[in-house]
């Protein structure tokens, strides 16, 4: 983990209360995983607690990264007021990410996301492929109005979205999308990523944590160090009959193996 004055080169709205955001600098260069996340400083003297965001792009050669935000409070919506040439107080990545190492050449892997939950996949896709891995997206927006980065994932691979009003994609949420796809085909895939609410973890987990060794879930959570120290992201691990032993989003996860804690 390090810390850098990063440079904002970009600050675009994506949709209603959806940002994108581009920082430049030399912490790129420890950027690899997908999955990870910064820990933002708002430059606000009143607001003390830095922000944690996932990272959207890693870009090396050009030593930028990506972060896609909603604004919520007072933090974030300090964020969308920035513009390029603003700094903003770095520390990351953190956290542990999708861990790609038993994903093979060919292999299908399904990449499902939901809402805020989204913007890590992107680059999970994109290394995926890299490994010559076949990756099918599944992401489920609120409506059509809110959605984003719909073409870039459909340059990618094929994509497959829903909406809880049907304006985009098949009406209902990811559980929905998911159920109607499986009717369809006849194989599982090798591997299963995916990052959202508990909800929609809970549904991943109950279709696949039983028929594939490789599902990871990236879990959401209000976090406070960002480093573990603090105790403030904790949840608790799977067949502990004491109810005594846990783990925590920040520094152990966010990335999870499907069936090791309680959401």
């Amino acid at each position: 983990m390090k810390q850098e004055i990063m440079t904002i080169t970009a600050n675009r709205q994506l949709a209603p209360r959806i940002f994108e955001l581009t920082l430049k600098g030399e912490l790129v260069d420890w950027m690899d995983k997908p999955g990870q996340f910064l820990h933002i400083r708002v430059p606000q003297a009143d607001l003390l607690l830095r922000r944690p965001i996932s990272i959207n792009q890693i870009n090396h050669t050009e030593k930028t990264c990506t972060i896609i935000y909603r604004t919520e409070g007072q933090g974030t919506l300090h964020f969308a007021k920035l513009k390029a040439g603003d700094t903003l107080d770095v520390m990351g990545p953190l956290g542990n990410g999708f861990d790609l190492s038993e994903v093979k050449e060919n292999d299908t892997v399904y990449i499902i996301g939901g809402g805020i939950g989204i913007p890590p996949l992107y680059e999970l896709s994109k290394q995926l492929i890299q490994k010559g891995a076949k990756p099918i997206h599944f992401l489920g927006f609120a409506t059509k109005e809110v959605s984003y980065y719909v073409k870039e994932f459909t340059e990618l691979a094929p994509t497959y979205l829903s909406t809880d009003d049907g304006s985009l994609g098949i009406k209902g949420n990811v559980g929905t999308l998911l159920d109607e796809h499986l009717m369809s085909v006849s194989q599982l895939p090798q591997a299963v990523f995916a990052c959202g609410n508990n909800g929609m973890l809970k549904k991943v987990e109950s279709l696949f944590v039983d028929k594939i060794d490789n599902v990871q879930l990236s879990l959401e959570s209000r976090m406070a160090c960002g480093m573990g120290a603090c105790y403030a992201c904790v949840c608790h691990v799977k067949d502990d009959l004491t109810q005594e032993k846990s783990v925590k989003v920040c520094d152990d996860g966010p990335i999870f193996k499907a069936g090791t804690v309680i959401f």
